[in-house]
């Protein structure tokens, strides 16, 4: 597979990246708590009622907000649909505060949407004080709670997958060098999580900052290259004060044989572009390369634009296979007269489950959303967990000299590992 197949991939998750880990702003008065189960609907439970899209119709989102309304659209274009009831957030979380006031008072009994995670944020607590779930676009994970499930692909869901695959690859040792701020952070919890729940060795999680310098050092301590090299330069120092010939070649001799390897055998980079390629220049170096080291990274990798002028051969990445929404991208083309962003999926996917469910006449209940088949989506099988968390069923590709191929097709059963 060829890297230009991923540029509608690479563009789902740089709008990820700027419609997640926003500032959630004011949480209501009265919100659920991270353990708060969804009250009791009938009208939900019953499944009667409209389906309210909350989507950003004007504002600086507006354009995006139209995608989704025609996702959503073509999704419950099937008989035996639920009606769709379109509110326009504005872009904001007061304005998304509002939209969904206003399909409570409708009578909606589901929520897809909205986009960002301070909207998610300003309208939890009113859907969950109405018993009405909701089905949010964002992947920020901090916006998931009992009864609202953030659908974007999240940095836990790569994380987990590239864990599963690296521990049947025989390694399991893990350490890591994240860049600043919340998607940092956002990794490093995820793999402190996942290697805990995979029962491996804690990992070695160092930030290494904004700047070349840092990230240079967090390398070189991470790896424990000055203790692992100190004996050798230590002794080649003595010999090179002797002054000898017989020192010299000695010296030189030391000089050229193996160091210790480092003390972890998979590595998590969180950085791309600029800052990926000036990292990876040291990876060697530091003896963090194969066979020796996995070398893993986010979803980002995707584009070739993300991964700089890195060569990263042998690198993974976890994500969706582009190959999987296929007919979903014809599906949309045809109805509308251009292809599918990415942010087009999860708006499908959202409706889609309001339609398989009202086909079903099970109802939004919590036991209906959760259950454990999951779903069929655009970007591969998932599930929504009643915490509020989603499992994806992502692929794990390999970077081949600037291109990326699949090396694990994308899991068809929840069973699999690092889901």
């Amino acid at each position: 597979m060829k890297c230009g197949t991923f540029s509608l991939l690479a563009a789902l998750f740089a709008l990820a990246g700027c419609v997640a880990f926003t500032s959630p702003g004011p949480v209501p008065f009265g919100a659920p708590s991270a353990g708060a189960p969804l009250p009791g609907n009938p009208a939900v439970a019953a499944g009667t009622g409209a389906v309210a899209l909350l989507a950003p119709l004007s504002g600086p989102n507006a354009e995006r907000g139209q995608v989704l309304e025609h996702a959503a659209q073509l999704a419950l274009a099937a008989p035996g649909s639920p009606a769709l009831d379109v509110r326009d957030t504005g872009s904001t979380p007061a304005g998304a505060a509002t939209a969904a006031q206003a399909a409570l008072a409708n009578g909606d009994v589901l929520i897809l949407g909205p986009l960002t995670a301070g909207e998610t944020q300003a309208v939890a607590g009113i859907a969950h004080g109405a018993g009405v779930p909701v089905l949010a676009f964002t992947n920020d994970p901090a916006a998931a709670q009992p009864g609202v499930w953030t659908l974007g692909i999240t940095p836990g869901q790569q994380v987990r997958r590239l864990v599963g695959a690296v521990t049947a690859a025989g390694k399991g040792h893990f350490a890591a060098v994240l860049p600043p701020g919340p998607f940092g952070d956002a990794l490093a919890t995820a793999l402190s999580q996942a290697t805990s729940a995979a029962g491996l060795p804690a990992p070695d999680i160092r930030s290494g900052g904004d700047s070349d310098a840092a990230i240079q050092q967090a390398l070189r301590d991470v790896s424990q290259y000055a203790s692992r090299r100190g004996g050798i330069d230590a002794e080649i120092k003595k010999l090179r004060e002797q002054h000898t010939a017989e020192a010299r070649k000695q010296a030189a001799e030391l000089g050229r044989s193996p160091i210790p390897p480092p003390p972890f055998d998979a590595l998590l980079l969180g950085y791309t572009g600029e800052k990926l390629a000036w990292a990876s220049s040291f990876l060697g170096y530091y003896d963090i390369d194969p066979p020796g080291v996995q070398v893993v990274g986010p979803a980002l990798w995707a584009s070739p634009a993300a991964r700089g002028s890195a060569e990263l051969n042998g690198a993974w990445f976890a994500a969706p296979d582009p190959a999987a929404r296929t007919a979903f991208v014809a599906d949309f083309q045809a109805k509308y007269g251009t292809p599918p962003p990415p942010l087009a999926d999860f708006a499908y996917d959202a409706a889609a489950i309001a339609r398989v469910l009202a086909q079903a006449g099970h109802g939004y209940t919590v036991e209906a959303l959760t259950r454990p088949d999951g779903f069929a989506g655009v970007d591969g099988i998932f599930a929504l967990a009643p915490d509020g968390t989603v499992r994806r069923g992502l692929a794990v590709f390999v970077i081949r000299h600037g291109h990326a191929e699949v090396r694990e097709a994308a899991p068809t059963a929840f069973s699999a590992p690092g889901i």
